[in-house]
């Protein structure tokens, strides 16, 4: 009975804000962990909370937010709400001491992202990741060790592009939040996120950039092709919602290059010397690609004053504010505005 209090008692406890597919896979990775339990749930509709929460072993439900951060019974709470949405659920968890993994991307400006750090500070206990699981993976890892090999690095092409069956109610004349700017909606606030990303893992921050956009009927941005500038190279990402390309993403060397077959969901990657020579990257793919960031966030909530945990915490930490701000400056380069700015 010991043994067994000890276990429940070293659990993380978990609250979610979104009920939908993402928080499934979320889930199901933080069951593969074994250290997590789901207790709270919130949902506007308390009953589509009980429904959801009940079969995952949730105990407390709610439809109100206030009651969910100040009387729900959780360490972390899993922000999967639309993407307007998230800067105030995060700063009222920030305000209730609970630490926050948000879904991607984070916060729609770095007005926000300013905030939300000045908040942090004043709140030094509680940790925010930004749920952006492809970095995380192993084989993400063995790109970033092969790309720093390369003796010339002269441009990348980065593509993630994936038809949105959402977009089918768009042509109906019907509303979607993914393709709403309300929600602050569109192809570079989504799939887009993924290789911009990447970009700024792999090759840190440009020097300049600039978006070309596919407007759709709701006035959000459809697809487009984004290009970073760096001192002796640039990099192209093409990504979108409302087609789909089977393109792999590549890193240009002089003679040699690195394949990626999807830089969001990559199975394989390949190095191709400078006799073209095909070396595949080798490293563990899980089943369910959130398992690696799962993994990561529960060492680092476990022990959030470790010195190497708090040194990655740091490195997510700018990785995100960088990314925060290209973003925001592609959208900017396209003039697209959201009705809260």
């Amino acid at each position: 009975m010991t043994e067994l209090f000890q276990e429940v008692w070293r659990m993380l406890k978990l609250g979610i804000i979104g009920t939908h597919w993402i928080t499934d896979q979320l889930l199901d990775a933080a069951v593969q962990n074994g250290h997590w339990q789901l207790t709270s749930v919130y949902s506007r509709d308390r009953q589509r909370a009980q429904d959801y929460g009940q079969p995952h072993g949730a105990t407390a439900f709610y439809d109100n937010l206030d009651d969910f951060f100040m009387n729900g019974d959780f360490d972390v709470v899993y922000v999967a709400s639309p993407n307007a949405l998230h800067y105030q659920q995060v700063r009222q968890a920030i305000e209730n001491d609970k630490h926050v993994i948000v879904e991607k991307p984070a916060f729609t400006n770095p007005d926000e992202f300013s905030q939300i750090e000045a908040l942090l500070q004043a709140h030094p206990a509680v940790r925010l990741v930004e749920a952006a699981r492809h970095i995380h993976t192993p084989l993400f890892k063995q790109v970033q060790a092969q790309l720093g090999q390369m003796a010339t690095i002269q441009g990348a092409t980065l593509t993630f592009m994936k038809y949105s069956s959402r977009y089918d109610q768009v042509l109906a004349g019907e509303q979607s939040n993914v393709f709403s700017l309300d929600f602050a909606g569109g192809a570079l606030q989504d799939l887009g996120v993924y290789p911009v990303y990447a970009a700024a893992a792999l090759f840190g921050e440009p020097n300049s950039v600039v978006y070309f956009p596919t407007m759709i009927e709701t006035g959000a941005d459809g697809k487009g092709v984004a290009i970073l500038t760096y001192d002796d190279f640039e990099v192209t990402l093409n990504f979108g919602k409302i087609a789909n390309s089977h393109l792999p993403s590549e890193v240009y060397g002089l003679k040699d290059t690195l394949v990626m077959d999807n830089i969001a969901d990559m199975t394989t990657a390949t190095y191709y010397d400078a006799e073209q020579t095909a070396h595949a990257l080798t490293a563990e793919v899980a089943e369910n690609s959130m398992r690696p960031e799962i993994d990561a966030f529960t060492a680092l909530f476990e022990a959030s004053n470790d010195l190497n945990q708090l040194k990655n915490y740091e490195t997510w930490f700018k990785l995100s504010r960088l990314v925060n701000s290209l973003l925001y400056t592609l959208r900017q380069s396209a003039g697209i505005k959201f009705p809260n700015e």
